[in-house]
């Protein structure tokens, strides 16, 4: 199968060259189109004959893997830029204290959320001036960038937010709280930041006792409303979004809902869930999470929960590999509880961890709202321990996740060099920026894909793409989108699909381009590629995946042919070979290998299991205007390599049972040895000089198949034989029925039954096997040993034979 190669449009980056370049004013179009820029990706297959690639000729590299030294690069993610919000709190005389602290939680939560650390908040507290002593907006936290200086600072002042009492002003003036978000958004700020106004509220419009609306309520209640309508006027006019948030049951959602459809309306990128609206909560244990979720719209972040729970728990969450920066949002609930953070492989994260590739913030940690900004953070599931004295757990602490993220993506078309008329297959493969297949639906959550075919003599066709696992689309769910298109009729020498995407949190962050020519009548090369299917394109680092190309030259003259990868990650693949020349009329077939790089570039990658690399494999007729021949997705899976367990534990178990096994016939024989001289049943005899026996002593098993013994008495009239461990003597069995008589440190001697040996002073050693006797049965029920005849007249024993000792 061969497509064409695609081109990412880069969204315009913010700021100049040098160190203290500012962000350029934003073009006409404010807010929405310039950040839509960063959301939206423009992917691109074609160009005009003849017309230069900007994505530069591959450099001819070896036939080997990629050299191990070659460690990948990951493209810089695209830039997210700082936005300018202000958060404007109810204080009316209305709040509960528990609802006071829900709302400074969640304006702690987003603050401290924030992602990107030139972003500005303003935190304002409001009621209403029922005299000319009282103010209807406090300043609680004045402009603070959000660096790491200004995270301290910043949960702290938030804790300033409070209820008003009656001689404070205890109303909901909405025009005044607004027109001070509008002057601290649009004073002394860059326009090209996006501007944002969270309201939070717990009731609806209230300027009945504020002399300054009017002399009577009636009249107040009108100019109050008039008043409103010109705030949200001049924060239109200010290019200022109006996100209100509405909690209890004594709130106006129509008044919220024209509030948030008077001010700026252009969202961070062109989906509905961007665009400024109101939320409405029951209570105010709601408030945290229905904010975030609107901070994370409004700023164009994803918001991920991880859980709820009393400590002490543990709380998980993912991080998606499509992540480039995000903040680990905890509200503990408490100030005294804990928070311990760590990553996907165990890692306790704290404030001085340093990674080579992942960056750590932490925020002061005695609030009761903290967050731990991760930059490049490790994908997979994160932990935050909590834990807390006994008596500061009865609140309910939660988890959550505010991100964006970054996507490659790779576009073919089958053909592709399609005839006009002919129908093609446009595929859009989505990939992380690391170059990894995107697997999980979560992270293609809102996501919107579609495609244009373009070209000289017709106009822009619609390309329907899907990932629903109908029509072309293989499977559905594995991001990979697929529609068909007819190249119409009347196309001519060039032609171009375009795809592009949209998805609230992720930005596309390169460019990429590849040409194209409509297919002639009757094509001068034809080329097509094999992969094998080898464990469903399995490889350990260092293997190749094996294939084949078909090539026919029809032509009269020499074509040279350039195989090359794209849109993979750099220095984890390499294709070969890299070039072919066909001579005229030839036709070949030419082996293909796609090979993984060596395991030391693959170092840290596969610490989480598999990496599944996406890309394509091009070939291109260098000699026809670079014309397309073959377009191939590529999807392979590198898995870690095996552990010398793993490659070789069956020799291992082998040889452990062989080893087994020799030590148990090593035992036996070792045991048949020990058991066949085992002293224990042998009586020991102690002889004169006549071979009279003077005393004797039946041996045990002894120490190590010996039975030690001595002769006590001598000189005396009762010699006798005594058992005396480490003495002078000791006796065991021998295999011919014998004996063995060891004196220590002297002689060994050989005793059987009728062959004593000499002991000491004129005394001898006899033996006489206990064990082996036979035993006599005595008394009138006594018989024969079966096969032997008891005679009665038969003689008795010979005497053993008299030794006399010297």
């Amino acid at each position: 199968m061969t497509v064409p190669h695609l081109l990412f449009a880069r969204p315009p980056r913010r700021g100049t060259t040098g160190p203290r370049a500012r962000r350029p004013r934003r073009a006409a179009g404010g807010l929405g189109r310039a950040a839509a820029l960063t959301a939206a990706s423009l992917l691109t297959v074609g160009l005009l004959p003849g017309q230069a690639s900007a994505e530069p000729s591959p450099t001819p590299a070896p036939s080997t893997a990629p050299a191990a030294s070659a460690a990948p690069t990951a493209p810089a993610p695209a830039a997210i830029g700082p936005v300018d919000y202000a958060i404007a709190v109810d204080e009316s005389g209305s709040l509960k204290p528990a609802e006071v602290d829900r709302e400074r939680a969640a304006a702690a939560g987003i603050a401290l959320g924030e992602v990107h650390p030139k972003s500005t908040v303003t935190v304002l507290g409001f009621a209403s001036a029922d005299n000319d002593a009282q103010h209807p907006v406090d300043e609680v936290c004045p402009p603070t960038v959000l660096d790491g200086a200004g995270r301290d600072r910043i949960g702290a002042c938030i804790g300033n937010l409070r209820s008003r009492k009656p001689d404070e002003g205890q109303g909901t003036d909405f025009p005044n709280a607004i027109l001070q978000g509008v002057s601290r958004l649009s004073t002394g700020t860059d326009p090209a930041t996006p501007r944002v106004l969270f309201l939070l509220t717990d009731g609806k419009l209230d300027v009945g006792d504020s002399p300054a609306y009017g002399d009577d309520r009636d009249h107040r209640a009108t100019a109050g409303e008039a008043a409103l309508a010109q705030a949200l006027a001049a924060a239109q006019a200010a290019r200022i979004q109006v996100w209100p948030l509405g909690f209890g049951s004594d709130i106006d959602r129509a008044a919220l809902d024209r509030m948030a459809a008077a001010g700026f309306q252009d969202g961070c990128v062109d989906l509905p869930d961007a665009r400024p609206r109101a939320t409405a909560v029951p209570d105010a244990a709601a408030v945290a999470g229905a904010m975030q979720t609107a901070f994370a719209a409004a700023h164009c972040l994803r918001a991920t929960t991880g859980g709820t729970g009393h400590p002490p728990i543990d709380i998980e969450m993912r991080i998606s590999p499509l992540t480039t920066v995000g903040s680990i949002v905890v509200d503990k609930g408490d100030p005294a509880v804990t928070a311990t953070y760590f990553d996907p492989s165990g890692r306790q994260i704290t404030a001085t961890t340093t990674d080579p590739i992942s960056k750590f913030e932490l925020s002061p940690r005695d609030q009761t709202v903290e967050s731990l900004r991760i930059t490049d953070p490790a994908p997979g599931q994160w932990k935050v321990h909590l834990d807390a004295p006994a008596d500061h757990r009865a609140q309910l602490a939660s988890v959550s996740v505010l991100w964006r993220g970054a996507l490659r993506s790779s576009i073919t078309m089958a053909p592709p060099s399609p005839r006009p008329g002919e129908q093609a297959v446009v595929t859009l493969k989505l990939q992380t920026r690391k170059g990894v297949q995107v697997t999980d639906p979560q992270d293609l959550k809102d996501l919107k894909v579609s495609a244009v075919l373009s070209g000289d003599g017709f106009a822009p066709v619609p390309v329907r793409l899907a990932d629903d696992g109908t029509g072309p689309d293989r499977t559905a769910g594995d991001a990979t989108f697929s529609g068909t298109v007819t190249v119409p009729a009347t196309a001519t020498g060039r032609i171009k699909a375009s795809g592009t995407l949209a998805a609230s949190g992720l930005t596309a962050d390169e460019d990429r381009t590849q040409g194209t020519l409509v297919a002639p009548a009757v094509p001068k090369v034809t080329a097509g590629l094999t992969l094998d299917d080898t464990a469903g394109h399995k490889l350990h680092p260092g293997d190749a995946l094996a294939g084949r190309l078909d090539l026919h030259n029809a032509d009269g003259t020499p074509h040279t042919l350039r195989l090359a990868l794209r849109d993979t990650s750099p220095g984890l693949l390499a294709v070969s070979p890299e070039e072919v020349t066909l001579a005229p009329g030839e036709s070949r077939r030419v082996d293909v290998a796609v090979r993984a790089a060596r395991p030391a570039a693959f170092r840290g990658l596969l610490d989480g299991g598999d990496l599944r690399l996406g890309g394509k494999v091009t070939l291109v007729d260098g000699t026809d205007q670079d014309r397309v021949l073959v377009d191939s997705p590529l999807s392979l899976t590198v898995t870690r390599p095996p552990t010398f367990w793993e490659s070789w534990w069956w020799a291992l178990l082998l040889g452990g049972l062989v080893a087994v096994l020799a030590a148990l016939v090593v035992l036996v024989l070792h045991r048949g040895k020990v058991t066949g001289r085992n002293p224990a049943g042998l009586k020991l005899l102690l002889l004169d000089q006549e071979g009279h026996q003077l005393a004797d002593v039946t041996a045990d098993s002894g120490t190590n198949g010996w039975y030690e013994f001595d002769v006590a008495g001598l000189g005396g009239p009762y010699p006798r034989l005594v058992r005396k461990p480490g003495g002078p003597y000791r006796v065991q069995r021998s295999r011919d029925g014998g004996a063995v008589l060891e004196k220590r440190r002297q002689s060994t001697t050989r005793i059987h039954p009728d062959r004593p040996a000499s002991l000491t002073d004129g005394l001898g050693l006899g033996i006489r096997d206990e064990r082996r006797a036979p035993r006599r049965r005595t008394g009138p029920t006594a018989r024969p040993r079966p096969g032997r005849a008891e005679s009665p007249s038969a003689p008795p024993a010979a005497p053993p034979p008299t030794t006399t000792y010297l």
